[in-house]
């Protein structure tokens, strides 16, 4: 099997980073900890004593959040965060978790194969229509990555006024691009292989993209710390949607607020932060 590049650069990225990833953030400056919750705000915990099992659905072709490891296991960020959630409701003799290919996810939901998908299902009005969500649990940012050696005068986007920029063509990273950014020069690529050559040989000044893609290239030795990020992060749901969440059946109220209740208590006690590192030792924002 031949792997797309990202989950090429992950699988390097985690293995050298994963054994101390915490160590290794701390020692270098803080990482910005995503926290979406109102500090004053209490979910409530509702009753799950009925459900006999908690079943969630979820893909293997997704890194850093769903993937098979180097022995065959899935893993993940969407992984892990299922069984924290599960750990946190004190319920994981009940929870299970079945891989199932992307485009058979929604159509097992509504046959009743599965109570919860975690796998990065777009949080849209569609979606809406056939499902409840979770609140966000993790907002993907678009960001600009720079040559170390590039001379900017400033810190913000606006030093890149009248600059070429690359971008994937006909990405909603594109889209946010112009839009946002009227007086930077976009240059398209078909794939982010020649855009981070682009980036390399100077053909660019910057390049702007997913948040996660660009973390992990950095990363990478290919990369070969030429790079940083500059400026942002920048959340914009008409182009980058809500954020991931758990899907829940429209039938399972009770279920998205008892997830929203462990998500909002892991971000409480530590253990999303250390996920999030676990991860994204580099940070996203």
């Amino acid at each position: 099997m031949t792997l797309p590049p990202l989950f090429r650069i992950f699988l390097v990225v985690i293995a050298t980073l994963l054994p101390g990833a915490l160590s290794t953030a701390d020692a270098q400056q803080p990482v910005a900890i995503p926290n979406y919750w109102d500090p004053r705000e209490r979910v409530a915990m509702p009753d799950l004593s009925s459900r006999n099992r908690i079943r969630f659905l979820t893909t293997a072709d997704f890194p850093p959040f769903n993937f098979i490891d180097q022995r065959d296991r899935v893993a993940g960020f969407h992984v892990d965060l299922a069984r924290a959630i599960c750990d946190e409701l004190a319920i994981v003799d009940r929870c299970q978790l079945q891989v199932l290919p992307w485009n058979e996810l929604t159509a097992a939901m509504a046959s009743g194969q599965g109570d919860a998908i975690i796998a990065g299902l777009a949080v849209s009005g569609e979606n809406r229509n056939q499902f409840l969500f979770t609140r966000p649990f993790l907002k993907l940012p678009a960001r600009f990555i720079r040559l170390k050696t590039t001379p900017l005068t400033g810190e913000g986007a606006e030093s890149l006024t009248g600059r070429r920029v690359g971008v994937l063509s006909k990405s909603a990273h594109e889209a946010l691009l112009r839009s946002y950014f009227p007086d930077i020069k976009p240059v398209t690529y078909d794939n982010a292989d020649f855009l981070f050559d682009g980036l390399k040989t100077g053909e660019v000044d910057s390049v702007f993209g997913d948040g996660v893609q660009l973390s992990f290239w950095l990363g990478s030795n290919r990369a070969d710390d030429c790079c940083a990020f500059f400026d942002g992060p920048y959340f914009a749901p008409a182009y980058l949607g809500e954020g991931l969440a758990v899907a829940v059946r429209s039938d399972s109220p009770d279920l998205a607020l008892a997830f929203d209740h462990a998500l909002q208590a892991l971000s409480k006690n530590g253990r999303m932060k250390e996920l999030y590192l676990r991860y994204f030792p580099n940070g996203l924002y």
